[in-house]
């Protein structure tokens, strides 16, 4: 579904990405390490269309998507859950979602298989975003993505600045997600959380791939080499 084939990413002068490839198949969960600044968040930049590629090639479905816009992205099948998850403070939860259907293409996702994913979420439809903790800040962008009905969905530190216990609530509810046939990108800190959910593991630093195996077969131990540059034990 997503292929990437020797992607470079700048931002002005400075290299951010070099020359990294991935495959990632219809079903599959990929999930993306590395400390900050090794240039997760740039290449799912590059894959939503927030960023272009300045060389290489980003295709999906087979189709090369140099010059296709955000928005045309989406229509094809692409969403994007950014970091800091952005959610529209003054709506409430359901309105929220509703912004992610706005466009949406045909798809299993909508308001009640949302709320199946995410009962804390049904629980709390009419409250407002100001009113939301950020686990269920974080639910409610993951939904509204969905509610695009994306074939690939693209996941921006989902852990990020959130407890454990939440954490652990909403990755219960990757395994939903992949079951419904969406193909998922993910960026992620938590070692454990995204070693327990995905099918393959890339780890980058400073903008290189630097590890790349079936999930089933990394530790730890491998992670944590691999972000620090070490050799693994």
């Amino acid at each position: 579904m997503l292929d990437l084939e020797s992607v470079d990413v700048h931002y002005g002068d400075f290299q951010a990405i070099h020359g990294i490839s991935l495959t990632l198949d219809e079903g599959e969960t990929l999930a993306m390490m590395g400390a900050n600044g090794a240039g997760k968040s740039t290449l799912l930049k590059a894959v939503s269309g927030l960023l272009g590629a300045s060389a290489g090639a980003v295709r999906f479905g087979g189709h090369d998507l140099a010059g296709t816009a955000p928005h045309e992205r989406v229509a094809a099948g692409i969403s994007l859950v950014p970091e800091g998850r952005r959610i529209f403070k003054s709506l409430t939860v359901e309105e929220n979602l509703q912004v992610g259907g706005y466009s949406r293409r045909p798809g299993p996702w909508n308001l009640t298989s949302v709320f199946e994913a995410f009962p804390l979420l049904a629980e709390r439809r009419g409250r407002i975003g100001t009113h939301l903790s950020g686990g269920e800040q974080q639910a409610t962008a993951i939904g509204r993505a969905l509610m695009a009905n994306p074939r690939l969905l693209l996941l921006d530190e989902v852990s990020l600045g959130l407890a454990p216990v939440v954490v652990k609530d909403i990755y219960q509810a990757l395994p939903v997600i992949s079951s419904r046939g969406t193909t998922v990108l993910l960026v992620e800190q938590d070692v454990s959380q995204a070693l327990a959910v995905a099918d393959h593991v890339q780890c980058l630093l400073e903008g290189r791939t630097v590890l790349e195996a079936p999930a089933a077969t990394v530790t730890r131990d491998d992670v944590a080499a691999a972000y620090f540059g070490l050799e693994a034990r």
